[in-house]
């Protein structure tokens, strides 16, 4: 057999003596892999190979683009949850013994997403810029941080139970009055009494001197306990940000859609603190973003959202300040680089009784879910009131010497882009979900987010052509996260790797042995090219950092 494209080949045939040879192309049918004639090749190789060609040529020139016949699919959270469970990218955390609520184990591929996900938020946001920097806080601090900053006074929930269709859930005391139950709509709800979200832990085995402490609800406040330690170690002028990745805690009455709200979650989030006197005074461009916009007033009058760019949001004072501005086109520009659904995200403002008490304004990024518009990552200012807090409660000095001033000032925090982890997990699963022409799963990750970035087959089951493959495979090892597959047909390991969302698959046929190259195969489109084994590294390297693209090779 001679690979000369996909799954087609050329096959040598003896009849009565004499040599024949044919295009062949294997197929499922009822389940099996057979292998059909496409076209009569000739009586020689080299007349086969010429003809062959001409024939593949003939038959791309009429088909459908790959990326035509990938077509997105509308997916529900549950299958959703489903999928994530059988291919090992998340599991619901003890399940060997019933499973926990609102607890998640990620499993080997969502490992890597997920990591794959907080590496390029925090390249983005931290490492390609000079004026964030960032910090990794404590999961179980001290507890009068969370005194300041008014966490166990304030930080109180309104447990309810729907009447009508036992649906348990969370209010705010100030909603309870016009409370109704966000399953089936009912207003008739039993009222169980407040809580606090927080988890309670001891600090310290022996019980009369044991310290109460808590499992950090958020991760903001070790941004802002830590300020004085930060600008005393770190050469920052204002305007400036910091920067934290880290696991909190809610005690959720009622965890649902699946990791979409959990008990134990991660926070990508930046406290971005600026000269509170120069609000207006936004030094960075804002990008050239169109999304819906759905501010409070339309909201209130009951109108749509309405597309439009951020610069022209601001411009109609529909966005108050440019520093929010920035930071909701800049916070949309991240997703937009690794997204191709634009139309599932929208922006949306904060009602008046919805803002902290401390936000002049809040907006969030909201993302369309399989259950609906739900919030993806929440933009706020919280002004100076963390840090007066902080002040107040600890007596120690937490200000800023302005060298153009020549004066202390208390900074103000004019955004708090903070975003969930497997918020965005989800979001970047659902908008990769695919099915092809064969109505399988094809996860069309982006690239720099997929799990794993090879699979590497050896076509041929003979020790040469295996040790080529091996070879590679132990190459790319030492840089990328790639997988070793010899197993079954060669149609179906392109289909076990595309539906776990691996953008190349590498091939080592006959002509490798012979020419040392092997056939890369593109996932989106199936197309596939051959390079030389020695350039194989840095091909795929810049394939990954989208320094080059794949028609290009």
């Amino acid at each position: 057999h001679y690979l000369i494209l996909n799954l087609m080949h050329i096959a040598k045939q003896k009849v009565n003596g004499k040599t024949y040879f044919y295009l062949r192309k294997s197929v499922r049918e009822k389940g099996k892999v057979i292998s059909k004639s496409v076209a009569y090749l000739g009586k020689s190789f080299d007349e086969a190979k010429k003809r062959s060609k001409e024939i593949i040529k003939n038959l791309e020139s009429k088909k459908v683009p790959m990326e035509k016949k990938l077509k997105k699919k509308n997916i529900s959270i549950e299958e959703l949850a489903n999928f994530c469970k059988e291919k090992g990218f998340v599991f619901n955390s003890g399940d060997l013994y019933g499973g926990l609520a609102g607890f998640w184990d990620y499993g080997p591929l969502g490992t890597e997403l997920k990591n794959n996900i907080k590496k390029e938020w925090w390249n983005f946001h931290v490492q390609t810029r000079e004026d964030i920097v960032g910090i990794d806080g404590s999961i179980i601090t001290h507890p009068k941080i969370w005194e300041a900053s008014g966490h166990v006074e304030n930080f109180i929930d309104i447990a309810v139970i729907c009447k009508k269709c036992k649906n348990k859930f969370k209010v705010d005391e100030s909603e309870l009055k016009n409370a109704i139950c966000d399953k089936c709509g009912s207003k008739d709800l039993e009222n169980k009494g407040k809580f606090i979200p927080m988890f309670e832990t001891k600090v310290g085995p022996i019980e009369d001197d044991s310290l109460k402490a808590y499992l950090r609800p958020e991760t903001a406040q070790l941004i802002f306990a830590n300020f004085k330690n930060i600008i005393k170690t770190n050469r920052l002028k204002l305007p400036f940000g910091i920067a934290q990745i880290g696991k909190s805690f809610r005690n959720e009455i009622a965890p649902r859609n699946f990791i979409f709200r959990s008990r134990e979650f991660e926070q990508m989030e930046i406290e971005y603190f600026i000269d509170g006197e120069k609000k207006e005074n936004c030094p960075f461009e804002i990008p050239d973003i169109e999304v819906l916009v759905y501010s409070s007033p339309m909201q209130l009058k009951n109108k749509s959202p309405e597309k439009m760019k951020i610069k022209k949001a601001l411009e109609k004072k529909i966005i108050k300040l440019p520093w929010h501005a920035y930071w909701l086109g800049t916070e949309l520009k991240w997703f937009f680089s690794l997204v191709t659904n634009k139309d599932n995200f929208r922006i949306r403002q904060h009602l008046p009784d919805e803002k902290s008490h401390y936000a002049t304004d809040t907006w969030d990024i909201e993302y369309n879910f399989p259950f609906g518009w739900k919030e993806l990552e929440g933009i706020a200012d919280r002004g100076k009131y963390d840090l007066t807090q902080h002040e107040k409660n600890s007596k120690k000095e937490l200000k800023y010497f302005d060298e153009d001033k020549k004066e202390k000032i208390t900074p103000e925090v004019i955004s708090e882009p903070s975003l969930g982890v497997e918020r965005t997990f989800l979001v970047f699963l659902l908008d990769a979900y695919s099915k092809n022409e064969k109505d399988e799963n094809v996860l069309t990750l982006p690239l720099k987010l997929a799990p794993i970035k090879a699979a590497i087959f050896p076509i041929i089951k003979k020790e040469q052509f295996e040790k080529i493959a091996e070879d590679i495979f132990k190459n790319l090892k030492k840089e990328f996260n790639v997988s070793y597959d010899k197993s079954g047909s060669i149609g179906r390991r392109y289909a076990r790797n595309d539906e776990i969302g691996t953008p190349f698959c590498i091939t080592v046929d006959d002509e490798s042995l012979k020419k040392e190259d092997i056939t890369i195969r593109d996932r989106n489109t199936k197309k596939q090219k051959r390079i030389k084994i020695k350039n194989l590294k840095n091909t795929l390297r810049e394939l990954i950092n989208e320094d080059k693209k794949f028609e290009d090779l």
